[in-house]
């Protein structure tokens, strides 16, 4: 097949151009920079000149390949307007290439995120036939303003697109991780001289290896019906605690509870806070079934033993 891969050179990106390469397909990868054009070609992709703002030259892209991957956003509007600005420039995106694909039965697959069904507010386990919130669903004063998109990328099911969201754990790790949740937990934890979990530490959270990442993205472009939802979790449980005790003992620090009434701004966390006290479990049942994915990579746990977030100073 030949993909238009936007994100390609991001942490998941850089990931699953080499995966789909690796599986024969033909990669082409969106590029606003001569840097990013660089790095896309020394992973062997094609490249495509333009940016997320160009929704023509999105069009263009999308109606020239068999099939897209979206795995890119608007960062740099995190600062000016959050996360309801980073969804508001998403949204035409993916109307953009519903334009392109309608009709084709061509797949669309769209990076979403394993909070979207509000894992912490169902009360139990969270499954792909979980639905995202209502973007303007307000529960326990949380808006999830970006599951609008994840909405519309399955809606774009019934206009003729396979369509279908990756939705990505809490935690993805790898050798390569620079900005994700674990590098900012370890950074707090070496700025306060130990590692905070809240409370009891008994919420779980979820995670998978980004390798595992690429590979479900392959294979939902390949074989993923419309309309679905698809897991990319390999752990669907970890104690807080946990995982603080083992960033912990790695940086032979302590790992302390931090009392849930010191946990608000400016506290430890700070503004993590909202996000480190939920409970996040998620199955991965109906994605390994549907799909035949099996997570290769080592879990959380010994993926932290391996040393890599840990490099000597």
């Amino acid at each position: 097949m030949r993909v238009f891969v936007t994100g390609g050179t991001g942490h998941s990106g850089s990931y699953i151009v080499p995966e789909l390469i690796a599986a024969g397909h033909e990669v082409t990868g969106l590029a606003r920079s001569d840097t990013a054009a660089a790095a896309l070609s020394a992973l062997g992709a094609k490249v495509c000149r333009g940016d997320l703002g160009d929704l023509d030259g999105l069009k263009e892209a999308a109606a020239d390949s068999d099939g897209v991957i979206h795995v890119a956003h608007r960062q740099d509007l995190l600062f000016s307007g959050g996360i309801h600005a980073v969804a508001a420039a998403e949204l035409p995106i993916m109307l953009a290439y519903g334009e392109a694909l309608a009709g084709t039965g061509k797949p669309l697959v769209a990076a979403g995120s394993i909070g979207s069904p509000g894992q912490g507010f169902l009360g139990r386990t969270a499954t792909e036939e979980d639905p995202a919130l209502p973007s303007g669903d307000e529960h326990k004063g949380t808006l999830r303003a970006r599951n609008v998109v994840e909405t519309t990328v399955i809606g774009l099911a019934e206009q003729g697109v396979r369509s279908s969201v990756v939705r990505i754990a809490n935690i993805a790790h790898s050798t390569t991780d620079r900005a994700g949740f674990l590098p900012a937990l370890i950074a707090l934890a070496k700025e306060k001289g130990f590692i905070g979990y809240p409370g009891d530490g008994a919420n779980l959270w979820n995670a998978v290896h980004i390798r595992d990442v690429a590979s479900l993205f392959r294979l939902a472009l390949e074989k993923g019906p419309a309309g679905k939802y698809w897991h990319a979790v390999d752990d669907g449980g970890i104690p807080f605690r946990e995982i603080a005790e083992a960033i912990g003992s790695r940086l032979g620090l302590p790992a302390v509870s931090v009392p849930v009434d010191e946990l608000v701004l400016p506290g430890y966390f700070g503004f993590l806070a909202n996000i480190v006290t939920q409970s996040y479990p998620a199955s991965n049942l109906v994605t390994r079934r549907t799909l035949g994915w099996e997570p290769a990579q080592p879990r959380l746990l010994a993926d932290l033993d391996n040393g890599h977030y840990f490099p000597a100073s």
